[in-house]
């Protein structure tokens, strides 16, 4: 992640504010899990640390951990690592499977059913980063913490 100043008084705008981790086991449940331990991340920032979240930021959230948790206990054998991360202005969710094989969005096809889930992820997000790593793959959603053009946070910095 970059870093830089953008004249609001803040020096790192992107250095990781608030980070946890997770680790999730194989079975289906760990996508309601998942979903749950987003949610609740999100409200703690706001409740605990005044970090403001948009509604509509913490819906994304949800969705996208969703599909790629989803995406992780589909195609990957084994546990599921997430980690969810906030700079001043975006909320980072990061899944960590065992399958190395890098998964691509699929042209539109109205009539096929299933298999969207990268391309929702895609529509949703600011940016969105595969890496693959010595054993499997990191996938990194980034998703503006507010709804303003260019997910800035207007009069907030971090301690």
């Amino acid at each position: 992640m970059g870093s830089h100043a953008d004249g609001d008084g803040c020096t790192e705008p992107e250095v990781d504010l608030l980070r946890v981790g997770y680790a999730m086991g194989g079975d289906d449940s760990c996508i309601a899990d998942a979903r749950h331990h987003a949610a609740a991340f999100l409200d703690q920032a706001r409740a605990d640390h005044h970090v403001p979240v948009a509604s509509r930021a913490r819906d994304l959230t949800q969705l996208v951990v969703s599909e790629l948790v989803t995406n992780a206990r589909k195609y990957a054998p084994g546990p599921v690592l997430m980690e969810l991360r906030i700079t001043a202005r975006h909320v980072e969710v990061v899944v960590w499977d065992s399958d190395p094989r890098v998964p691509a969005a699929r042209a539109a096809d109205p009539g096929r059913i299933g298999q969207h889930g990268l391309e929702i992820v895609k529509a949703v997000t600011e940016d969105l980063f595969i890496e693959q790593e010595p054993v499997g793959k990191r996938i990194t959603a980034r998703i503006a913490l507010l709804d303003e053009p260019g997910g800035g946070i207007t009069g907030w910095c971090p301690l």
